[in-house]
């Protein structure tokens, strides 16, 4: 039995409320929360080698019939062509309504996995099992599940909540500083919207991947707190939950305009800091020394020559929008957001220059 030292309980309050794990030694405990006989684990390859292999065996171990489905690393999976694979897999392996779907890994994975239980057989069970940071904090919490289009980022996707998240924070250790520190974007960005009191992490060297269990946990829980209030608050994002949109008009356009070479944390730090400058130039507080801070704490690559233009017509295809209109997350103070759908293309080409000339600024020679 894994030592489950310190380990922490964030609930989601939804109609079919359920938990978020977080803790070390977590993942071996999985044939202790999924109760069905036919399980299908999906993971990436990289992944499937590091942590899902020994998942599987402990359900196998338990009794349980298990598939192994296994998709390339990356964007690419998160499409409508690997989602009909993947069920014509399920279908094959002849699973029932009874089953269980578990995606192991990162964003990509649990917006793959979530959407391929939401619509298997019009809805099976769910468990997120989240091993990026960007997992942990975000993209495996919270029921939203999709694929990308040609014409943009998420297009396709449905609200299907998971049973349990289980998020272990020793596999941590196996990631790349330099995608624990791209995860760690949407940390941030929670701490701005909801915890500005976890913004200091930025500048503390203990903050990272190989930090101590007792301290990542608590700082880990605490942050997926925010989003779970928020969620429970406003399920299907009819309000308040746009507000954990922070950045990403900007990023998802960026990730469009560049096919996606410019990787999702990437492509959000500079999103907030955009939405900095918006803010700024209408009179908010000043979060633009934030957001540099932010981008120098990322490295990301440097931006790619885009005009303006390029962005736009992926700005107008966010999910965000309602009825021609573009909506826009900006902070009247960190922990303070707010929506608006009053911004000008002028305010937009504006920010974009402010952007273009701060990051040309930058010592682009630190970053990995």
């Amino acid at each position: 039995m894994p030592e489950l030292l310190h380990s922490r309980v964030v609930p989601v309050n939804v109609p079919e409320a359920y938990e978020v794990l977080v803790g070390a030694g977590l993942l071996g405990t999985l044939p202790q929360h999924v109760t069905s006989q036919q399980v299908a684990i999906i993971c990436d390859e990289n992944v499937a080698t590091l942590h899902a292999g020994a998942v599987r065996e402990h359900l196998l171990q338990a009794g349980r019939e298990v598939e192994l489905l296994i998709v390339e690393p990356g964007e690419a999976s998160k499409s409508t062509r690997r989602w009909a694979q993947l069920l014509e897999q399920l279908a094959a392996a002849a699973f029932s309504r009874d089953c269980t779907v578990v995606a192991i890994g990162g964003g990509v994975v649990t917006d793959l996995g979530g959407f391929v239980a939401a619509t298997w057989l019009r809805g099976v069970k769910f468990v997120s099992v989240p091993t990026s940071m960007l997992g942990m904090v975000d993209a495996g919490v919270g029921g939203k599940t999709g694929l990308n289009l040609k014409a943009g980022k998420n297009l396709v996707g449905a609200f299907w909540q998971p049973q349990l998240v289980l998020a272990d924070v020793t596999v941590l250790r196996t990631l790349p500083d330099r995608q624990f520190r791209h995860g760690a974007v949407e940390f941030f960005k929670h701490a701005l919207i909801g915890r500005p009191e976890q913004l200091k992490l930025l500048s503390d060297p203990a903050f990272g991947r190989t930090a101590a269990a007792d301290r990542l946990i608590p700082w880990l829980a605490d942050n997926i707190s925010v989003k779970a209030g928020i969620v429970a608050a406003d399920e299907r994002e009819a309000g308040e939950r746009m507000h954990l949109n922070l950045g990403h008009t900007f990023a998802h356009a960026l990730e469009g305009a560049t096919r996606h070479r410019l990787e999702h944390g990437e492509a959000v730090a500079y999103g907030i800091l955009f939405a900095a400058l918006l803010g700024r130039n209408r009179g908010h507080a000043d979060l633009v020394p934030l957001g540099l801070q932010l981008l120098r704490y990322v490295r990301p690559e440097p931006l790619p020559p885009l005009l303006l233009d390029d962005l736009l017509a992926f700005m107008a295809r966010d999910k965000k929008n309602r009825a021609g209109t573009q909506r826009f997350v900006l902070l009247r103070e960190a922990g303070a957001p707010f929506v608006v759908d009053d911004v000008s293309t002028a305010e937009l080409e504006a920010a974009w220059l402010q952007l273009r000339e701060l990051v040309d600024g930058l010592d682009w020679e630190a970053r990995n």
